[in-house]
């Protein structure tokens, strides 16, 4: 079985050969050139990501510094923002809906080592797609793990870390990350704890 195989089928690899350090190294190239444009190279920013993503809708931003891995396992839905200091670790595929929004700060990893010291010595590392649904917030300095699935309209709060499937309209927080409480009407009328849109 070839490494890029036992990428996809969440085995353990060590991710050398096979063209994987170019293809990293086209990564860092277009994220170089990425995250040292001027504020008003917006059109710039726009054809490098298209350049470097798997897959982009048109209206999707990213705050540089960005980073990650291949850039060609992103896949993203249109309405996209993400804040500053972006990192998505992307040896495998990583899914994004649509209208999501991220905070600063944000990590998400599809990828691991093994706990097993022996295992890990060689370097080897497994790889699981993650998948964020449509109008999630994800708040700051959060990790999303590897096999990790996000369902559409939840919020992850600031510094969670996720290691394992949220499900769909839901507030979830904390480390490890757990369900919160279900979005519901009071959502409708206070945008942020004693704050009224009225």
């Amino acid at each position: 079985m070839t490494i890029r195989e036992k990428m996809k089928n969440g085995m353990l690899y060590i991710d050398v050969g096979e063209g994987l350090e170019a293809d990293r190294r086209r990564c860092q190239e277009l994220l170089y050139d990425y995250n040292h444009t001027r504020p008003s190279e917006e059109i710039k920013r726009k054809e490098i990501l298209k350049e470097l993503l798997g897959d982009i809708k048109e209206h999707i931003w990213i705050e540089p510094p960005f980073h990650a891995a291949y850039g060609s396992n992103i896949h993203i839905g249109d309405h996209f923002y993400a804040n500053f200091n972006l990192v998505i670790v992307d040896d495998i595929d990583v899914y994004i809906g649509e209208h999501v929004m991220i905070a600063p700060n944000v990590t998400i990893t599809p990828t691991g080592h093994p706990v097993d010291p022996t295992l890990r010595k060689p370097c080897t590392q497994f790889s699981i797609p993650v998948r964020i649904g449509n109008n999630v917030w994800i708040g700051s300095n959060a990790v999303i793990l590897p096999g990790v699935t996000i369902g559409d309209n939840s919020v992850i709060g600031a510094g969670s870390v996720v290691t394992h499937d949220i499900p769909e309209n839901v507030v979830a927080v904390g480390n490890p990350c757990r369900v919160l409480r279900e979005i519901n009407e009071h959502d409708k009328e206070f945008y942020y704890k004693d704050k009224c849109i009225k």
